[in-house]
């Protein structure tokens, strides 16, 4: 008899090998961003919010796994092809494209259970986050949600979106000075750089440091990379 193991299509094996290697790594060391999500979700999904805005919302907004839970959501952003790659995407109940720095005069106060801006705020000049922020707080009935990273990041433009670049840092005594709860996102600060990826060689290795230290840095936000902060608006 033929040995099997001779004739075995190592392509196969490969295959087989490289499955088992990534459920072993997702089970151990967990996987990227999946943290962000789940407590996103835990945050606005919780059945308090019927109307959400969310707030530069892009092509593929952090809320697509569960905005069909909400019963009407609204996608803000000021660029056309994101909003159409969205909206056929079908993430959002609608949409409206227009500067979102003008959301103060375009939605009325407490007009949306729920406000979100999820890296959206470290785009903007201080002053101006400020401002949006101030705005977000006044259309919210019952919360506002905002994500970005744990003080000033330096992050460049990229060829086809200038609007990448980090204008300002937002850190989490001035959030929780504003009245937000605040939980840490994506692991121990100094292991991640511009757009959220490893900053120390080798990064396969920093990667996965950083995964592992997420959970006990989402209690200790000031020394977390990114930082989910809510704020519960009282009616």
């Amino acid at each position: 008899m033929k040995s099997a193991v001779r004739y075995a299509n190592p392509v196969l094996w490969g295959r087989k090998a490289g499955a088992i290697w990534r459920a072993v790594d997702a089970r151990v060391f967990g996987v990227s961003f999946a943290q962000y999500f789940a407590v996103l979700e835990q945050t606005i999904a919780d059945g308090s919010c019927e109307s959400l805005l969310d707030i530069g919302c892009g092509e593929k907004s952090p809320i697509f796994s569960f905005s069909k839970s909400i019963a009407h959501t609204t996608g803000v952003d000021s660029h056309l092809p994101s909003i159409e790659r969205s909206r056929s995407e079908g993430i959002h109940t609608d949409y409206v494209q227009m500067n979102i720095a003008d959301i103060g005069n375009r939605f009325a106060p407490r007009s949306f259970d729920c406000v979100v801006a999820l890296d959206v705020i470290e785009h903007f000049e201080k002053e101006d986050g400020l401002r949006l922020l101030d705005a977000m707080e006044r259309i919210a009935r019952k919360k506002v949600v905002v994500f970005t990273p744990n003080g000033f990041v330096a992050q460049p433009a990229t060829p086809d979106n200038p609007h990448q670049l980090h204008r300002s840092g937002w850190t989490v005594a001035e959030m929780r000075a504003r009245g937000y709860d605040i939980a840490g996102i994506g692991g121990w600060r100094p292991l991640r750089g511009a757009y959220a990826n490893p900053r120390i060689h080798p990064f396969w290795l920093t990667e996965r440091l950083s995964l592992l230290t997420e959970r006990f840095f989402e209690s200790r936000p000031e020394h977390a990379f990114q930082i989910l902060c809510t704020k519960r608006i009282d009616s």
